[in-house]
């Protein structure tokens, strides 16, 4: 009887953490400034005990972000030991090799006090609009270009702002009020939680969540590696060809299943880039993780017992394990490609229970203008981050999802923020006719966007876009997805990397990709052929 209590109240407070690190995840939301999270969810939020292991994430935020994050407090812990944190402080970096990638995304880390003593640490990242340099994109050479790097360091101490780190970020952005304002609602969210968690112990008559934080550990760690052992052992290998920046990505793994966990290893993948697209090992090992997730032990809870036994390792100087001072702004349009490269490993030790190739990447132009970087302008400077999406992959026994985020999760802008945020006008945003790849099983569709001008003055943007050489690649039979274009409307086509001018009164057409088929196309039912007709999805 006394166990039977004792798992009941481990599940009660375990689902009160859950809802602890949401109501984290929605402060965020509620109070960011940047349009990249306040619509579109580009965050992570989670609670941690006082020696860095994550217990619980938010539901909400992005798999890159958070599984990177998990391994980001570590490198809080040691430059400040939680002997040496006070009540009132929160520290802060955006460094890409000790948070989650990129110089755009800034972590927050808050320590929890019971009394005086630390009970928990709340750690939370966004992605904030600009950090300066040449602005988010693959151009950089360096990540000096890239942006300003705040190493680890205080946000707050004793609770008083460190308003000397604030002023010279301020003055190293485009837009200084959102980067103030997104690094305040991070510091908002911590907070939020910090006082939940304290609320909930007293209810449950805590004074401590080390023991609770063990039973959460160990118990995700067993529940995971059940799910595993039950899979065949042994190894299988899979390997995709992406666009990269202005030569192909190879990206090669090699999944080992045993008794004792998943491996994944990416010998054989690309080298270096000498642009931005390059990927820190933590963000590798997010987005490979999260793809082993997706489909082994999918109900097991996402912390450090459950990661622990997906162990990840890129070779250093690979593509996927660049080392300082390598450019890696754009490092997401590699690194959300890696899941789908590990559900094709997994494919014959899952029987087929994993979907086929999607667009993967997000679609994510940032549009510029104003004085200073139109010379013919005269109004202020501007910048716009947007996402868009493609189709992905046709699931085992249903079609892809249309214009759907994976893996990265986040939302689509819409279109009247962005219209609202800058002088952007959206023509057109529609769901892309015939760029399913057919099969049994379709993929998901692409979409069509047209951006002009509100004044129709010249505007720039910086492209990330891939799978406009290389489609997504259907199985057994199944069609490719369409690959993805961008072209000026009744001009040139345009690189799927780096700025390009948007000529005074042109508009920027964007067709996202559409996600791959599965099995072959005379076996997919009339019926659903007749539907897509009937919808316009289908012309051909």
């Amino acid at each position: 009887m006394t166990d039977s209590l004792n798992r009941l109240k481990l599940q009660l407070l375990w689902d009160r953490l859950l809802a602890v690190v949401e109501e984290q995840a929605q402060t965020l939301i509620r109070t960011a400034f940047s349009t990249t999270v306040r619509e579109a969810g580009d965050l992570s939020a989670g609670v941690f005990d006082t020696r860095g292991q994550m217990l619980a994430q938010a539901v909400t935020g992005t798999p890159g972000h958070v599984n990177a994050m998990a391994a980001s407090v570590n490198f809080f812990l040691e430059k400040f030991p939680m002997a040496s944190l006070n009540p009132g402080d929160v520290l802060v970096t955006n460094d890409p090799w000790e948070g989650t990638g990129h110089l755009n995304d800034f972590t927050v880390v808050t320590p929890v006090f019971r009394g005086n003593t630390a009970i928990a640490l709340f750690a939370s990242t966004s992605h904030i609009a600009d950090v300066g340099g040449l602005g988010f994109g693959p151009d950089g050479r360096q990540v000096f270009e890239e942006g300003i790097n705040l190493p680890i360091g205080y946000l707050f101490k004793d609770g008083e702002p460190n308003t000397v780190m604030l002023d010279i970020l301020k003055a190293n952005v485009r837009d200084p009020r959102a980067a103030e304002g997104d690094l305040y609602s991070l510091a908002a969210c911590n907070k939020a939680g910090s006082d939940s968690l304290l609320r909930a112990m007293d209810e449950f008559k805590l004074e401590s969540l080390d023991e609770v934080g063990a039973m959460i550990i160990d118990n995700s760690r067993a529940a995971m590696l059940a799910e595993i052992r039950k899979l065949p052992q042994g190894t299988w290998q899979n390997s995709m060809r992406v666009d990269g920046y202005d030569e192909p990505v190879d990206l090669a793994c090699r999944v080992t299943i045993s008794s004792e966990g998943i491996e994944v290893d990416w010998t054989g993948t690309s080298p270096v880039s000498g642009h931005g697209i390059n990927v820190p090992l933590t963000y590798a090992q997010a987005y490979t993780s999260f793809g082993v997730r997706c489909v082994v032990g999918n109900d097991v809870p996402n912390n450090a017992g459950s990661l622990g036994v997906v162990r990840v390792s890129a070779p250093e100087g690979s593509i996927l394990n660049a080392p300082r001072p390598a450019a890696v702004s754009a490092r997401h349009a590699i690194g959300q490609m890696l899941p789908d490269v590990v559900l094709g490993a997994l494919e014959t030790p899952l029987n087929g229970n994993v979907p086929t190739e999607g667009a993967a990447c997000l679609f994510g132009p940032v549009f510029m203008g104003g004085r200073g970087l139109i010379p013919q302008s005269s109004s202020d400077t501007w910048v716009m981050n947007a996402f868009y999406t493609g189709g992905t992959g046709a699931r085992p026994q249903k079609d892809g999802l249309s214009c759907t985020a994976f893996p990265s999760g986040v939302k689509s802008t819409p279109v009247e923020i962005t219209e609202n945020a800058a002088p952007i006008i959206i023509w057109q945003k529609e769901y892309r006719p015939d760029s399913a790849g057919d099969g049994q099983y379709r993929g998901g569709f692409g979409q069509i966007m047209e951006f002009g001008h509100a004044d129709d003055e010249p505007f720039i943007v910086s492209k990330m876009f891939d799978r406009i050489q290389h489609p997504p690649r259907g199985r057994h039979g199944g069609h490719d997805g369409a690959p993805a274009s961008v072209y000026v409307k009744d001009g040139e086509t345009l690189a799927g990397m780096g700025r390009a001018l948007i000529p005074a009164g042109r508009r920027m057409v964007l067709e996202t990709a559409g996600g791959s088929g599965r099995g072959e196309p005379d076996r997919r039912p009339q019926e659903s052929r007749d539907n897509d007709s009937r919808s316009g999805l289908i012309t051909r």
